[in-house]
C-alpha cells in the first residue's frame, strides 16, 4: 500500500519507474537517464564512470528524439486549430524538453568531474 500512496504524491501522470522485468539496455533505448534510475540496475555499478556517462548521453538522445517525435506528432494533426486542448500537450512536451536540457547540462557538469 505504501508504493500506491507514494506514487499517489507525485503528481497527475507521473509514476514512480521501477525495473520489473526492464534491462538496463532497453531502459537506455527507452531513454530513461536518471544516474538514481541506472543505478537500480546491479550491473550499473560495474561500469567505469566514463561508460556509465555515455550510457547516459545515449539515453539523453534518445529521450530528446522521443519529446520531439512526439511534438510533431501533435503540431501535424489535422485541424490542430480546432483542438484547442492540444495545445497544453504541446506545452507540456516543450516544458520537457526544457528540463531535459537542463538534466543535460547538470550531468555534464556532473560527470565531467574527475
Amino acid at each position: 500500500m505504501e508504493d500506491h500512496e507514494s506514487e499517489g504524491s507525485l503528481g497527475k501522470g507521473q509514476s514512480k519507474p521501477t525495473i520489473g522485468d526492464l534491462t538496463l539496455q532497453k531502459a537506455i533505448e527507452l531513454g530513461e537517464y536518471s544516474p538514481d534510475f541506472l543505478g537500480q540496475f546491479p550491473e550499473w555499478h560495474q561500469l567505469s564512470r566514463h561508460i556509465q556517462f555515455e550510457y547516459i548521453r545515449t539515453a539523453l538522445d534518445n529521450r530528446n528524439r522521443q519529446l520531439v517525435k512526439q511534438w510533431a506528432e501533435i503540431v501535424n494533426v489535422l485541424d490542430f486549430s480546432k483542438k484547442p486542448h492540444l495545445k497544453n500537450a504541446l506545452s507540456n512536451i516543450e516544458n520537457q524538453l526544457e528540463v531535459l536540457k537542463q538534466d543535460r547540462e547538470d550531468l555534464y557538469v556532473e560527470y565531467s568531474a574527475a
